[in-house]
């Protein structure tokens, strides 16, 4: 069994560059375009919409490389705080380092980085030397009073004047950035008022994947990106001025809807008397978002986006009980799945893992000791589940078996040496005076790369990790971080339920 395909990423590029050369047009021949979302590994969209490749957007830049310069925005604030990009695990300032550095391997180069809102902020001083210092041109943008209300003060040369002038020189400007609500719209309008102030009429278009306008506002893949924005209470909505001027059904989200009156108001400010732009009569006017011409299979996409509002409901309940989530965040999302009719174990993989961590509780009656397991669903539609044991973390066992199923080893066949499983076991107890010995995901992991050169059962075994990539796995306790970042390096789509593997607070 292969994974059925919902999304045809040529007809989309096709689709979306044609878009864009076209608004551009429009202008005189420069086009600020706010490019929302994620840019590179954009694994929700992959998720939700099954053949969508996580770098499309990349290619899409490529497409249109010999027009395009790329300025990345970052908010001095989110430097300042260590703000972290939670799909990486790092924080916003490493971010917009691994962002040129992923553009730069794809062929792709940025103009600049502009830090907005900058105060002096110490940390924003020191990363502004960093890249400067690395041959990055740096740009300042300033705090601006009573943004975005004082329209008359924003578009004056105390407002957006006082922003340091990017120098571009293709028709398409892409202003990107590391994470939400990092000044990629302003920005955007500042470049446009300084534009227009040397007599150049440049304009303004957004480009975001999600929600996407043309489907149903209760269309599961739109309902699926309110669960992946419901930690900023982002909704979705019909957008009304679109309803109103052309009598048809758009959808946006919450934030834009909001904001349009005076996002005209002040684009009306900066454009000047002679400039015959295009009118722009609702927020999805002002969108080239093409994502919805490329599903070919509604009904595959639709099942995907279930799959997602459940993967979105353990992460969130998982963070809120790690300290990090509010309790509105998990009830959101359980009001969101409902609406839908979903449960949790609609998600196959969750009764598999949930019964074999009751059966080795039964198996194991009168011992001391929490019960831990997992289940991951191969590409070819099976099962597989692993438990916890003296040897081995539940993460650790299941990936072992997992292999062993792809690679048709028998199972009484041991792929890693009982020798080599002892000696990391009595480091780990006599030298660094761990509380278990027993081999987490990224120790077994490693055992078995070594075990890989003597054994050439374990090195078949080996060359099978790559196919757990996007393969559906839950736990049924938080992972340690061992187990974690193993997980993560091997690329499977991971839940688990709202329970931890060891009655300690500190796990290391």
């Amino acid at each position: 069994m292969t994974k059925k395909t919902g999304f045809d990423n040529e007809k989309y590029l096709k689709d979306q560059t044609l878009a864009i050369v076209e608004r551009v047009k429009k202008f005189d021949n420069k086009l600020y375009l706010e490019f929302g979302g994620k840019l590179c590994f954009d694994f929700h969209a992959a998720r939700v919409l099954p053949g969508y490749d996580p770098n499309v957007k990349i290619r899409l830049l490529q497409c249109l490389k010999d027009k395009i310069d790329i300025v990345l925005s970052i908010y001095a604030a989110d430097i300042e705080k260590g703000r972290v990009r939670g799909d990486f695990g790092i924080t916003y300032d490493a971010a917009t380092f691994k962002l040129i550095d992923d553009l730069r391997k794809w062929g792709l180069d940025i103009l600049a980085v502009v830090i907005t809102r900058f105060a002096n902020q110490p940390s924003a001083v020191i990363f502004k030397n960093k890249l400067e210092r690395r041959g990055v041109k740096v740009y300042l943008h300033y705090p601006i009073s009573d943004y975005p209300a004082d329209v008359d003060a924003i578009a004056s040369e105390n407002g957006f004047g006082k922003n340091d002038y990017i120098q571009t020189k293709n028709p398409i400007v892409v202003v990107t950035a590391p994470g939400p609500n990092s000044g990629k719209l302003s920005t955007c309008l500042s470049q446009l008022f300084h534009e227009h102030k040397r007599g150049i009429n440049a304009g303004y278009a957004k480009f975001e994947t999600f929600p996407i306008w043309n489907l149903p506002l209760k269309h599961p893949v739109n309902i699926a990106y309110e669960a992946a924005t419901a930690d900023i209470q982002d909704f979705n909505l019909v957008d009304p001025f679109h309803l109103n001027k052309y009598n048809k059904t758009a959808i946006n989200y919450n934030r834009d809807v909001e904001s349009f009156p005076i996002l005209k108001l002040i684009l009306s400010k900066i454009y000047t008397q002679n400039f015959k732009f295009p009118t722009y009569n609702s927020p999805t006017d002002m969108g080239v978002n093409c994502a919805g011409l490329g599903i070919v299979n509604d009904q595959v996409v639709q099942e995907a986006a279930r799959q997602e509002l459940i993967r979105r409901y353990f992460r969130y309940n998982s963070e809120y009980l790690l300290g990090i989530e509010k309790k509105e965040t998990v009830d959101r999302v359980v009001l969101l799945m409902e609406e839908l009719g979903i449960k949790v174990t609609d998600r196959l993989v969750v009764e598999k893992a949930r019964a074999a961590a009751e059966q080795s509780e039964k198996l194991e009656k009168g011992h001391e000791g929490i019960y831990c397991a997992a289940a991951i669903q191969l590409n070819n539609g099976k099962i597989i589940t692993g438990k916890n044991s003296k040897l081995m973390h539940a993460a650790s066992s299941l990936v072992m078996n997992a292999v062993k199923v792809l690679a048709g080893i028998p199972d009484e066949i041991l792929l890693l040496s009982p020798h080599i499983i002892n000696q990391i076991a009595q480091l780990k107890e006599d030298i660094l005076k761990a509380d278990s010995e027993s081999l987490d995901l990224e120790e077994c992991l490693i055992a078995l790369s070594i075990s890989a050169a003597t054994n050439h059962t374990a090195e078949l075994a080996m060359k099978k990790l790559g196919e757990l990539r996007n393969c559906e796995m839950h736990m049924t306790h938080i992972p340690t971080p061992g187990d974690e970042v193993g997980l993560k390096r091997l690329g499977v789509n991971l839940t688990t339920d709202g329970k931890f593997s060891s009655r300690n607070l500190f796990i290391t």
